[in-house]
């Protein structure tokens, strides 16, 4: 069985998000891993309004800052010794399985089914997707619960 060394989860707030925080920091804790917990502004969401888009991509800057922050605390009561937060602003797209896979030498990556922007997803295809065909490691994609 492969032992992780680098786990990656990207959280956008949603309850998969959540549901892959919790799977993440279990594994990292089983595994004795770094965990780096990343939240990726979509810049792009913002271009059609771009008179508005400094003062919207500073509250949600400030909204992904929170949310690593509370994430952070949650992977930490979950008994997690080594835990590093990521805040980027770009396309999650490409940040997530290139450049903070790479710079944090993630061997795996635990995502989300779906996340919050159902829009995207249905017009181009959702970030989790993008992660699985693009990422240089494992890729774990958690599911919701089925009631």
């Amino acid at each position: 069985m492969t032992k992780y060394q680098n786990i990656l989860v990207a959280v956008d707030g949603s309850k998969e998000a959540q549901r892959a925080l919790v799977k993440a920091a279990d594994m990292a804790v089983g595994n004795g891993a770094h965990l780096i917990i990343a939240h990726v502004v979509d810049a792009a969401l913002y271009l059609p309004v771009e008179q508005y888009r400094d003062a919207i991509t500073a509250g949600t800057e400030k909204y992904g800052r929170e949310l690593l922050e509370r994430y952070e605390k949650e992977a930490k009561q979950f008994g997690v010794e080594n835990v590093s937060t990521v805040l980027k602003t770009g396309s999650p797209k490409a940040e997530i399985p290139g450049k903070i896979a790479a710079e944090y030498e993630a061997d795996l990556i635990v995502v989300g089914a779906t996340g919050l922007n159902a829009i995207e997803r249905f017009f181009l295809g959702s970030v989790s997707e993008a992660i699985i065909r693009h990422a240089p490691c494992d890729v774990l994609v958690i599911r919701s619960e089925r009631s």
